[in-house]
């Protein structure tokens, strides 16, 4: 199987992708005339057309996903089975495709997953506060979830790899910054590598399966209503993980909906510790700027955000 390049130009890349889906699609019988790329940001996302099949193909990766194929595969597979049981229970959700197997196919250095096309509508100016409100809903169907899930893994799976590749890139890090995000690391890692620790350091927070992104501004709008998507990050936390950064107006849209489902409310330590995390894990991907140029600019104003906040998320301070 061809080596994927660690950096290669993002058309070529995009370009490789396409065929790499188109194939893997082929094989499995679907008729694949005029591929059409949908979004292609950390992963490229292609409408296999005229099939109503798109397959979603992860580019933009940390090392050892980039090299560990079955790594990444194990991963995808966690988001294949979560997602079909959610769509099994009725909820909303982008669901695997049915006209293929349900696991995820490695062609040419690709490691893929195939998904039914959904009838968008892009007319639709998305209310963040609404999707905040329906993510309870969200959390309230996954604690049902009958599988076994990681802890806290889309954490654990940045943060300390990406660091340690930005020790030779003072281009992309000042010595600064770099050495406060090891700092921070230091503090947060025992809480979110280990389930134990985090129930003994907050122990009347209860954790669930949680979607693992930020699931407000992964909520697609379509025709027919809102679904779920992306659950590339799906792992097993608090909810709180799942409402970093979305503010006073968001944490209290998330509280009124988790209360008339009988949830708990948000933790506001917990939240800021996962906060905290959530920022650490933005300045780890700048280890990914040679993998996509564009994050640059784009992690600025985190990176100016995460400089002015406290250390931790303040965790030093009440532990």
């Amino acid at each position: 199987m061809p080596e994927r390049p660690a950096s290669e130009d993002p058309d070529t890349r995009t370009a490789r992708v396409v065929a790499a889906a188109t194939a893997a699609a082929r094989a499995l019988g679907l008729t694949v005339t005029q591929p059409k790329v949908l979004h292609d940001v950390f992963s490229v996302v292609v409408h296999l057309a005229p099939s109503p099949v798109v397959a979603r193909v992860p580019t933009v990766l940390p090392p050892s996903l980039k090299t560990d194929l079955a790594a990444l595969a194990t991963r995808q597979r966690l988001e294949l089975d979560v997602t079909a049981w959610l769509a099994e229970q009725g909820h909303p959700v982008v669901t695997p495709s049915p006209l293929v197997p349900r696991e995820p196919v490695q062609r040419d250095g690709f490691s893929m997953t195939f998904w039914q096309l959904v009838d968008q509508d892009r007319d639709v100016e998305i209310d963040y506060l609404h999707t905040t409100r329906l993510t309870a809903s969200l959390h309230a169907a996954l604690r049902d979830y009958p599988g076994d899930l990681p802890f806290l893994s889309s954490v654990d799976a940045t943060i300390p790899e990406c660091l340690t590749a930005l020790e030779t890139r003072p281009d992309l890090i000042e010595a600064s910054d770099l050495d406060r995000a090891w700092q921070e690391w230091t503090l947060l890692e025992p809480i979110v590598e280990s389930r134990a620790h985090f129930e003994a350091t907050f122990p009347h927070i209860d954790v669930q399966p949680i979607h693992g992104d930020s699931p407000p501004f992964n909520i697609i709008m379509t025709t027919s209503g809102e679904l779920y998507s992306d659950f590339e990050m799906v792992t097993l936390g608090p909810v709180e993980w799942d409402l970093t950064l979305l503010g006073p107006q968001g944490e209290a849209a998330y509280n009124t909906a988790a209360a008339q489902l009988g949830l708990r409310s948000l933790d506001k330590r917990v939240l800021r510790v996962m906060e905290a995390a959530r920022l650490l894990q933005v300045i780890a991907c700048l280890a990914l700027v040679p993998q996509l140029p564009i994050l640059a600019d784009g992690l600025k104003p985190i990176i100016e955000q995460w400089r002015m906040s406290p250390i931790a998320g303040g965790l030093n301070e009440w532990l």
